[in-house]
């Protein structure tokens, strides 16, 4: 790489910076931030503004801890690079090649998904973020739901970002290397960087002497109130879990800005870094065709970052968001410039931004564009579009409406295979919604749909009860990411016990019509009828199955004690009895 011969005087360059970050704090009503920046390979500033802790009015430190979330991406993009270095993947030939444990929607992708694709956020399946939000997944569980997503768009054609390919690839990690991708982390890329105040998980931060607490702003009074951690990362932590602070970051950055070299000493192949900066996918300029603003441009994806020209200068960049707190990970390496911005606010979003870009302007010698009065324009209107719609709420509801069933018979788990159980529980004639470690209050909105509370930290969740055709309430309908999930309500227990379903197992009679059932490898029961296509019974109901493509149908089976007597063929057209034999 060649560099560009600049020296920098900062002390000049830095004058009013520390008001400009007061007035920011003040504009947006930010409990704390914490900024470094990077010069050629030496943090030569490092700051905290505002508090960690704004009850006990503790500062922020260049030693404070946050979560940096997304900023995780590249350790594990670097990561699986050195996988590729060794030869035991590839960057751009299937996947399934390397991880054949590795399952998509379909065959096509199977054949087709590459490491690049993965990272670069271009397989074509949207995000699915509610399959691991506040889950208690493990990186497996997650990797095993990969085979549920149906794409949403051809493979390559735009960009869809998805936390759950980071997961994957992390996984993918940890079968090809016999290590937790943790370990590896920690063993490749902490400890040679000396980057020993850097964790993974929120119990292990919370051990530590100076870590910042995540806050939000209430709704109607602008008052800070210190939310919870989001704790539940270690399913999705390739995506996400790294918790650092601006100097163990700063070794980071000046080992990416140095072709992976920390004093003196080689940590990363070049190669590696070069190609998580090769173009994966494009974004459009939105902000140019939208509203006329030309300072970012040409923005792409690489592989854990992505990269664009800032007023003529090549700047690449990371954003990271999680649970009230925001980073924002950015160098332009032909100027040898580093920013790191951290900020612990849930309404704080576009500080890490326009921080990192007044630093640039200031350093560069450009015109500081005013980022932060467009940003507090939006603001304030993003507030006053919310309480109107939050005002709004309840236009389409029906009033004087009842329930079809009695609230016992809603109550249940039910499931989805991608995104799990959802459990609806009554307790003193109130339905509870409880989801991926997300309990809120459930009230009858009309007819069969239920609403809980707009919860200002988990949002607002609506279920649709629907039933089968035999009356009895079967599914209940979420909108969650990027369409309706039907989680369809658990059959009774019995009827997963291989010991119970062998009971069914035999050959039954009608008239001279000979039904035989039969038990599958997997614990599943399939009617055969001579000359006819076998037909899977689907769990229901103590010793009752539907049919699986016909729901109208019921299989119920007779008993006389412990042994079964009868089966019954249930159909709209009449019931028919079959004797075992």
């Amino acid at each position: 790489m060649v560099k560009l011969m600049i020296s920098y005087d900062l002390d000049k360059s830095l004058k009013g910076f520390d008001k400009y970050i007061d007035q920011i704090m003040q504009d947006w009503n930010s409990p704390g931030i914490a900024v470094g920046i990077i010069l050629k390979d030496k943090l030569e500033y490092s700051k905290g503004f505002g508090y960690r802790d704004l009850e006990n009015k503790l500062p922020v430190t260049s030693k404070t801890l946050f979560p940096i979330a997304s900023n995780t991406k590249l350790f594990t993009s670097v990561g699986l690079g050195m996988l590729v270095e060794e030869g035991k993947l590839t960057w751009d030939e299937p996947i399934s090649g390397y991880v054949p444990r590795i399952k998509f929607y379909n065959q096509d992708l199977y054949n087709t998904v590459t490491l690049r694709d993965m990272l670069a956020h271009r397989t074509g399946i949207s995000r699915h973020d509610f399959i691991w939000y506040k889950s208690d997944f493990s990186r497996k569980e997650l990797f095993e739901r990969l085979k549920y997503l149906e794409p949403a768009q051809p493979i390559r054609q735009s960009s869809l970002y998805n936390n759950l390919m980071y997961a994957a690839a992390g996984y993918s990690l940890e079968l090809m290397t016999g290590k937790t991708w943790e370990d590896f982390v920690q063993e490749n890329i902490f400890y040679p960087l000396n980057m020993n105040s850097t964790l993974f998980t929120i119990e292990d931060m919370e051990r530590q002497d100076d870590f910042a607490y995540p806050y939000y702003e209430e709704r109607e009074t602008d008052k800070l109130v210190k939310g919870p951690f989001y704790r539940e990362g270690k399913g999705v932590a390739p995506a996400g879990a790294i918790i650092s602070n601006i100097e163990d970051m700063s070794k980071w950055v000046i080992t990416l800005m140095n072709g992976g070299i920390y004093k003196d000493k080689k940590v990363i192949s070049p190669a590696i870094l070069k190609e998580t900066l090769q173009p994966a996918i494009a974004y459009p300029n939105t902000a140019l065709e939208t509203k006329g603003y030309n300072e970012i441009l040409n923005s792409v994806y690489g592989m854990g970052r992505s990269f664009a020209a800032y007023k003529g200068h090549y700047v690449t960049r990371h954003g990271g968001a999680i649970g009230g707190f925001y980073s924002q990970v950015s160098m332009m390496p032909y100027d040898s410039l580093g920013v790191i911005v951290f900020v612990n606010g849930e309404h704080n979003s576009p500080l890490v931004d326009l921080i990192s870009y007044n630093i640039y302007d200031r350093l560069l010698g450009l015109e500081q564009t005013d980022f932060n009065g467009r940003s507090l324009k939006d603001r304030v209107e993003g507030k006053k579009a919310s309480k109107e719609a939050r005002q709004a709420a309840g236009s389409d509801r029906v009033a004087n409406t009842k329930t079809s069933h009695l609230l016992t018979d809603y109550q249940g788990q039910y499931e989805d295979p991608a995104y799990g159980i959802l459990n609806i529980e009554l307790e003193e004639e109130q339905l509870i919604f409880d989801f991926h470690n997300i309990t809120l209050p459930l009230e009858h909105y009309h007819y069969d749909r239920f609403d809980t509370p707009d919860n200002q930290i988990y949002g607002k969740y609506t279920v649709n009860f629907s039933t089968n055709p035999q009356g009895d309430i079967y599914k209940a309908v979420m909108s969650l990411d990027e369409s309706e999930v039907a989680f369809t309500k658990k059959a009774d227990a019995s009827l997963s016990d291989p010991k119970t379903l062998i009971s069914y197992v035999g050959t039954y009679e009608l008239a001279g019509e000979v039904v035989e059932i039969i038990m599958t490898d997997d614990g599943v029961l399939v009617t055969k009828v001579p000359g006819q296509p076998d037909i899977t019974l689907v769990p229901y109901k103590a010793h009752k199955f539907t049919v699986k493509k016909f729901s109208d149908v019921t299989v119920e089976f007779s008993m006389a004690g412990d042994k079964v007597k009868m089966m019954k063929l249930i159909l709209p057209s009449g019931t028919y009895d079959h004797t075992k034999k």
